[in-house]
Protein backbone atom coordinates (compact mmCIF):
# COMPACT_ATOMS: atom_id res chain seq x y z
CA UNK A 1 0.00 0.00 0.00
CA UNK A 2 0.99 3.51 -0.64
CA UNK A 3 1.39 5.99 2.16
CA UNK A 4 -1.62 8.27 2.77
CA UNK A 5 -1.51 11.40 0.70
CA UNK A 6 -1.79 14.50 2.71
CA UNK A 7 -5.22 16.12 2.15
CA UNK A 8 -4.79 18.99 4.55
CA UNK A 9 -3.03 22.16 3.37
CA UNK A 10 0.29 23.05 4.83
CA UNK A 11 0.36 25.67 7.61
CA UNK A 12 2.11 28.11 5.27
CA UNK A 13 -0.77 28.00 2.75
CA UNK A 14 -3.38 28.41 5.51
CA UNK A 15 -1.57 31.49 6.79
CA UNK A 16 -1.49 33.02 3.29
CA UNK A 17 -5.20 32.38 2.80
CA UNK A 18 -6.04 33.97 6.12
CA UNK A 19 -3.96 37.04 5.27
CA UNK A 20 -5.62 37.33 1.86
CA UNK A 21 -9.14 37.00 3.33
CA UNK A 22 -8.27 39.47 6.09
CA UNK A 23 -6.93 41.99 3.55
CA UNK A 24 -10.06 41.61 1.39
CA UNK A 25 -12.34 42.18 4.39
CA UNK A 26 -10.25 45.17 5.53
CA UNK A 27 -10.33 46.69 2.02
CA UNK A 28 -14.12 46.24 1.80
CA UNK A 29 -14.70 47.80 5.21
CA UNK A 30 -12.28 50.64 4.43
CA UNK A 31 -14.02 51.43 1.13
CA UNK A 32 -17.40 51.34 2.87
CA UNK A 33 -16.15 53.69 5.59
CA UNK A 34 -14.81 56.14 2.97
CA UNK A 35 -18.14 56.09 1.10
CA UNK A 36 -19.97 56.68 4.41
CA UNK A 37 -17.76 59.67 5.25
CA UNK A 38 -18.06 61.06 1.69
CA UNK A 39 -21.82 61.22 2.22
CA UNK A 40 -21.31 64.04 4.74
CA UNK A 41 -19.40 66.19 2.23
CA UNK A 42 -21.76 66.57 -0.73
CA UNK A 43 -20.56 67.91 -4.02
CA UNK A 44 -21.58 71.52 -4.22
CA UNK A 45 -21.55 73.91 -7.12
CA UNK A 46 -20.35 77.30 -5.99
CA UNK A 47 -21.88 80.00 -8.16
CA UNK A 48 -20.06 83.24 -8.84
CA UNK A 49 -21.13 86.36 -6.98
CA UNK A 50 -24.24 87.96 -8.47
CA UNK A 51 -23.17 91.46 -7.41
CA UNK A 52 -20.00 92.89 -8.91
CA UNK A 53 -18.35 96.09 -10.20
CA UNK A 54 -17.65 96.65 -13.88
CA UNK A 55 -15.92 100.04 -13.86
CA UNK A 56 -16.78 103.70 -14.26
CA UNK A 57 -19.43 105.11 -16.63
CA UNK A 58 -16.70 106.90 -18.59
CA UNK A 59 -15.19 103.49 -19.45
CA UNK A 60 -18.13 102.68 -21.72
CA UNK A 61 -18.61 104.55 -25.01
CA UNK A 62 -21.89 104.59 -26.93
CA UNK A 63 -22.66 101.10 -28.21
CA UNK A 64 -22.50 97.52 -26.96
CA UNK A 65 -19.55 96.35 -24.86
CA UNK A 66 -19.05 92.56 -24.94
CA UNK A 67 -16.00 92.21 -22.67
CA UNK A 68 -18.07 90.76 -19.79
CA UNK A 69 -19.90 88.18 -21.93
CA UNK A 70 -17.74 85.19 -21.06
CA UNK A 71 -17.10 86.05 -17.40
CA UNK A 72 -20.53 87.27 -16.24
CA UNK A 73 -22.75 86.54 -19.29
CA UNK A 74 -23.79 90.18 -19.66
CA UNK A 75 -23.48 93.02 -22.16
CA UNK A 76 -23.08 96.64 -21.17
CA UNK A 77 -25.02 98.94 -23.49
CA UNK A 78 -24.76 102.70 -23.57
CA UNK A 79 -27.05 104.81 -25.72
CA UNK A 80 -28.42 108.36 -25.63
CA UNK A 81 -30.80 107.46 -22.77
CA UNK A 82 -28.14 106.05 -20.46
CA UNK A 83 -26.29 102.88 -19.57
CA UNK A 84 -27.88 99.49 -18.90
CA UNK A 85 -26.84 95.87 -18.61
CA UNK A 86 -28.48 93.10 -20.63
CA UNK A 87 -28.40 89.53 -19.38
CA UNK A 88 -26.93 87.50 -22.28
CA UNK A 89 -29.53 84.74 -22.06
CA UNK A 90 -31.95 84.12 -24.92
CA UNK A 91 -35.52 84.09 -23.67
CA UNK A 92 -36.38 81.20 -25.98
CA UNK A 93 -34.21 78.36 -24.66
CA UNK A 94 -31.44 80.03 -22.67
CA UNK A 95 -28.65 80.02 -25.27
CA UNK A 96 -26.13 82.86 -25.40
CA UNK A 97 -26.75 85.12 -28.41
CA UNK A 98 -23.88 86.75 -30.27
CA UNK A 99 -23.50 90.48 -30.86
CA UNK A 100 -23.37 91.16 -34.60
CA UNK A 101 -21.93 94.68 -34.79
CA UNK A 102 -22.24 94.83 -38.60
CA UNK A 103 -25.97 94.14 -38.36
CA UNK A 104 -26.45 96.08 -35.08
CA UNK A 105 -28.29 93.18 -33.42
CA UNK A 106 -27.96 90.21 -31.11
CA UNK A 107 -28.48 86.92 -32.92
CA UNK A 108 -29.09 83.61 -31.13
CA UNK A 109 -27.20 80.73 -32.79
CA UNK A 110 -29.61 78.07 -31.52
CA UNK A 111 -32.90 78.97 -33.20
CA UNK A 112 -32.31 82.33 -34.88
CA UNK A 113 -33.95 84.73 -32.46
CA UNK A 114 -32.93 88.32 -33.15
CA UNK A 115 -32.78 91.21 -30.68
CA UNK A 116 -32.03 94.87 -31.31
CA UNK A 117 -29.31 96.71 -29.38
CA UNK A 118 -31.78 97.36 -26.52
CA UNK A 119 -32.37 93.60 -26.15
CA UNK A 120 -35.90 93.72 -27.59
CA UNK A 121 -36.80 90.72 -29.75
CA UNK A 122 -37.91 91.35 -33.32
CA UNK A 123 -37.40 88.02 -35.10
CA UNK A 124 -37.41 84.31 -34.38
CA UNK A 125 -39.11 82.25 -31.69
CA UNK A 126 -38.05 84.32 -28.65
CA UNK A 127 -41.24 85.16 -26.75
CA UNK A 128 -40.01 88.37 -25.09
CA UNK A 129 -37.02 90.73 -24.78
CA UNK A 130 -33.89 89.75 -22.89
CA UNK A 131 -33.77 90.69 -19.21
CA UNK A 132 -31.90 93.67 -17.83
CA UNK A 133 -29.82 93.49 -14.67
CA UNK A 134 -30.00 96.03 -11.86
CA UNK A 135 -27.33 98.75 -12.15
CA UNK A 136 -26.36 101.48 -9.71
CA UNK A 137 -23.39 103.62 -8.78
CA UNK A 138 -21.49 102.90 -5.59
CA UNK A 139 -20.09 105.73 -3.40
CA UNK A 140 -16.82 105.63 -5.37
CA UNK A 141 -18.66 106.23 -8.65
CA UNK A 142 -18.22 102.72 -10.04
CA UNK A 143 -21.05 100.80 -11.70
CA UNK A 144 -22.37 97.91 -9.61
CA UNK A 145 -24.32 95.19 -11.41
CA UNK A 146 -26.70 92.92 -9.48
CA UNK A 147 -27.79 89.87 -11.49
CA UNK A 148 -30.08 88.72 -8.67
CA UNK A 149 -32.39 91.66 -9.46
CA UNK A 150 -33.56 91.61 -13.06
CA UNK A 151 -36.07 93.68 -14.97
CA UNK A 152 -38.28 91.89 -17.46
CA UNK A 153 -40.76 92.71 -20.16
CA UNK A 154 -43.26 89.84 -20.04
CA UNK A 155 -45.31 89.25 -23.16
CA UNK A 156 -48.50 91.30 -23.11
CA UNK A 157 -47.52 93.22 -19.96
CA UNK A 158 -45.92 96.62 -19.40
CA UNK A 159 -42.15 96.92 -19.54
CA UNK A 160 -40.08 97.09 -16.36
CA UNK A 161 -37.18 98.65 -18.29
CA UNK A 162 -38.06 102.21 -17.14
CA UNK A 163 -37.96 101.39 -13.43
CA UNK A 164 -35.20 102.86 -11.26
CA UNK A 165 -32.19 100.56 -11.41
CA UNK A 166 -32.90 99.19 -14.89
CA UNK A 167 -30.94 102.03 -16.50
CA UNK A 168 -28.33 104.52 -15.30
CA UNK A 169 -28.97 108.03 -16.59
CA UNK A 170 -25.39 109.20 -17.17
Amino acid sequence: MQPDTQLAASPQIVTRRRRFVGAAIFATLGASALMFLRFFFPRALFEPNTRFRIGYPADFPIGVDTKFQSQYRIWVVRNTEGLFVISAICTHLGCTPDWKAAENKFKCPCHGSGYDSDGVNFEGPAPRPMDRAHVELDPEGQIVVDLARVYKWPKGEPSQFNQPGAILRV
